[in-house]
């Protein structure tokens, strides 16, 4: 056998391997989504990740452009979808879930499942009471789904925890 390959190439393998999609499941007990979601936001850009945050509720994507303004720590740089230099924007806000930013996370922001995620590394589902049950059906309808990895994350006391 040949074990000389050209530069630049993978083994078949690893080329056609599926990408494992991560789902985490956020339960909002203590905020709202506009005050819990620029920690996570920061925290994805310090992977070096960009990201998607989607709601179709306009008020909501609003508050969440404030909150990311006004952080505790700094302020994290992000634009609105349809804006100029959107591409660029290493968080960016839509109604849409299109990452015209190249994002490879996304946060769901308004609690709604969407199957269009499947082309996403990583999917953050933030859920309060009022959409607690829509949560619990997403987290039934792909559970055992091949390629896929959830987690379910409680807010508590300091901070979050993962109870599965």
């Amino acid at each position: 056998r040949d074990r000389v390959r050209r530069a630049g190439t993978r083994p078949l393998r690893a080329r056609y391997a599926r990408r494992l999609m991560r789902v985490d499941f956020y339960q909002l007990s203590r905020g709202p989504v506009e005050r819990e979601l620029p920690p996570l936001a920061r925290r994805v850009l310090e992977t070096g990740q960009r990201l998607l945050v989607v709601s179709a509720d306009q008020a909501q994507l609003a508050r969440i452009d404030e909150g990311l303004w006004a952080g505790k720590q700094r302020f994290l740089a992000h634009g609105r979808a349809g804006e100029p230099h959107q591409e660029r924007q290493p968080i960016l806000l839509s109604g849409e879930l299109e990452p015209a930013n190249s994002a490879r996370f996304v946060a769901l922001a308004d609690g709604r499942w969407r199957d269009e995620v499947a082309g996403f590394e990583r999917v953050f589902l933030f859920f309060d009471l009022a959409t607690i049950d829509d949560a619990r059906a997403t987290w039934r309808l792909l559970k055992g789904r091949e390629g896929l990895e959830q987690h379910y994350w409680e807010q508590q006391d300091k901070g979050w925890h993962q109870a599965a």
